[in-house]
């Protein structure tokens, strides 16, 4: 086998990437490429590819998406703390090294390779890398957790979290799964979606090729003008957008909001048969519960009438339990190449899970389905 360092996913044949990386769709070819080639992850907003694949007899066997990196924006894994602490240590966090999908708060597979042996040799591979960068940290985000033995074989430190998820029990339809609900939450989520019909507001999904490229153009502007209203910078543009809609087709899911005929608001959801995933969103124009409902009431409308299984709402955000998200455990994994550090950093992660073990048993005692149906949705 060799070991191979790629700047650029040009280098790779689509084919074989997505032969690895299998159906989770931030994790295919196109995805990843158009983060680089729109230059949203690229070296100029501080992501540098340092792609790790593994070859043998000039075919790719094995891959890792990871990235030096000089700042810690984009993760949705918190590690501003660490790199005060070194800092006030005279140390230098940055550059470190990161496992992740840019943007992408989703879990999936961070080893892309079916082998043993190759997946060990893509692991030794990292603290290579970790070592010739002279970076001070590896950290892997949001893996699968057959992912989990090799990372923490090779000496990483296990940290969770939480995201919440809503499953498919089979239902019917959307008041299929209202039904489910305690009485409370059911009446709450039918008052919302009240004030929205009553507002003129109604619905599109649009997949694949029904996506305009107009369609891209307003949902930009949508996604530009909620990050102004949030003060924040966004990290996408129109050109990663548009390539997705050109190279994704039927992964994409663009959720559109009109009044009158005229678009105000769009999510982007992306998915394949068993799972979907909520990604972006904006308005253009202020409606009250306009966000659940195109978020995550559409979202899950969508995904039974699609029988999908699972829908990720992305990270954060305890208003979701009460719109029938459960509450999952995440986790990432991370190695310090200072011992000293990486023992502190070590006893601050035992605590911090005895935290995190507590708080989502507590968000399950405030779970919004009725007692009497039986086992509660959200066991992964």
């Amino acid at each position: 086998m060799q070991l191979r360092v790629l700047s650029s996913l040009a280098e790779v044949d689509p084919l074989q990437w997505n032969d690895l990386a299998g159906d989770t769709p931030p994790l295919q070819h196109a995805f990843l490429h158009a983060l680089h080639e729109s230059g949203a992850a690229a070296p100029e907003t501080g992501w540098i590819p340092r792609y790790l694949t593994a070859w043998h007899e000039g075919r790719l066997v094995g891959a890792l998406p990871a990235y030096e990196k000089n700042h810690s924006y984009g993760e949705y894994v918190f590690d501003w703390a660490w790199a005060e602490a070194y800092q006030r240590e005279g140390r230098r966090y940055y550059p470190k090294i990161l496992v992740a999908v840019p943007f992408t708060p989703i879990p999936g597979p961070r080893l892309l390779a079916r082998d043993p042996q190759v997946r060990r040799f893509l692991v030794q591979g990292l603290e290579s890398l970790r070592a010739r960068l002279e970076a001070s940290s590896v950290h892997v985000l949001f893996p699968h957790e057959s992912d989990w033995p090799d990372f923490l074989e090779a000496g990483m430190s296990l940290r969770e979290g939480v995201q919440f998820h809503w499953h498919n029990a089979g239902y019917a339809d959307f008041d299929a799964f209202l039904a489910t609900l305690n009485h409370d939450k059911r009446k709450k989520i039918k008052q919302e979606r009240r004030r929205i019909a009553a507002a003129g507001v109604t619905f599109e999904w649009r997949v694949g090729a029904r996506i305009r490229a107009e369609d891209w153009l307003f949902f930009e502007r949508c996604y530009r003008n909620t990050y102004r209203e949030h003060r924040a910078t966004p990290y996408l543009n129109h050109d990663f957008f548009f390539r997705l809609g050109r190279d994704m087709g039927e992964q994409v899911c663009l959720i559109m909001a009109l009044r009158e005929g005229r678009p105000i608001a769009s999510a982007l959801n992306l998915w394949h048969a068993g799972r979907a995933y909520g990604r972006y969103w904006g308005a253009l124009e202020f409606v009250p519960g306009l966000h659940f409902e195109t978020c995550y009431y559409q979202s899950i409308a969508f995904c039974i009438a699609q029988g999908i299984a699972v829908f990720e709402g992305g990270a954060q955000g305890e208003h979701k339990l009460a719109r029938g998200l459960m509450p999952v455990r995440t986790v990432s994994l991370h190695r310090m190449a200072d011992a000293r550090f990486a023992e502190a950093i070590g006893r601050f992660l035992q605590r911090e899970a005895r935290g995190i073990e507590h708080y989502r048993h507590e968000l399950e005692e405030h779970a919004p389905y009725r007692r009497e149906t039986g086992d509660l949705p959200g066991a992964e």
